[in-house]
């Protein structure tokens, strides 16, 4: 069961708790692509589709275990490595990733998510903690954050518990005083556990539970999160 007096902040997740990361990474890559159809035509005739250079980073994925960490290095490398085997000029592989990385933060938020935040950030201090590569530094909530932790720069990401430990060191308090919440049952609500945090799963989905170790509170929406710290229930927002 959530001990709401042992909170003393928040720590969460991004992709998939605040906003859905497919349609996001789908429309970032539709945009790398017509600009490759533009300024690497070679790219963009040998790998026909988004898809196509969607396939070349996964592929790059299997063979590069050293960097699961950091998707900003994967991306640029599988399009380093696309363009020099089309025959396109590799160095245009980091103008093509600023284009894309900045339409992965063109992102559509859940309706309660930006209004949960509101009330959580007048109460709480938030980190975000991540294993993907958006930043809360080049978006509309950034104000309501005191800190980020991006498995891309921390070096190691979730469930390993020194990253969790980093975001109760960005907010100021030990591990056993942050709720962390996420959607991902063990990168977010396991790893939470073993770091000695307790743990709110976000289950957009009603998927089922898999594992013997719960987490602390289970929440259809933010929403939820809302009502259990003592605020109304969020008719949310579109945004």
């Amino acid at each position: 069961m959530l001990n709401l007096n042992r909170i003393k902040a928040i720590s969460l997740d991004l992709d998939d708790t605040l906003w859905p990361i497919w349609p996001t990474i789908a429309r970032a890559e539709s945009v790398l692509y017509d600009w490759l159809a533009l300024n690497a035509p070679q790219t963009a005739t040998l790998y026909a589709s988004p898809q196509a250079l969607r396939a070349v980073r996964d592929a790059l994925e299997q063979q590069r275990p050293d960097l699961a960490h950091d998707m900003t290095a994967l991306r640029r490398e599988s399009l380093r490595f696309a363009l020099n085997n089309a025959g396109d000029d590799p160095q245009l592989a980091e103008p093509a990733f600023e284009v894309f990385i900045a339409e992965r933060h063109n992102v559509t938020f859940y309706p309660d998510a930006l209004p949960a935040l509101e009330f959580l950030a007048a109460r709480y201090p938030l980190v975000s903690l991540s294993n993907g590569n958006a930043e809360v530094s080049r978006m509309v909530l950034a104000p309501l954050f005191v800190g980020s932790v991006a498995a891309f720069k921390f070096g190691v990401s979730k469930p390993d518990r020194r990253i969790f430990h980093a975001a109760a060191q960005a907010a100021g308090v030990q591990p056993d005083e942050v709720l962390h919440v996420g959607d991902h049952a063990l990168q977010d609500v396991l790893g939470a556990r073993a770091a000695g945090m307790q743990a709110a799963w976000v289950n957009r989905e009603q998927a089922a539970w898999e594992h013997a170790e719960r987490p602390h509170v289970e929440l259809s929406d933010l929403g939820e999160l809302v009502q259990l710290l003592g605020g109304d229930r969020l008719s949310g927002r579109p945004e």
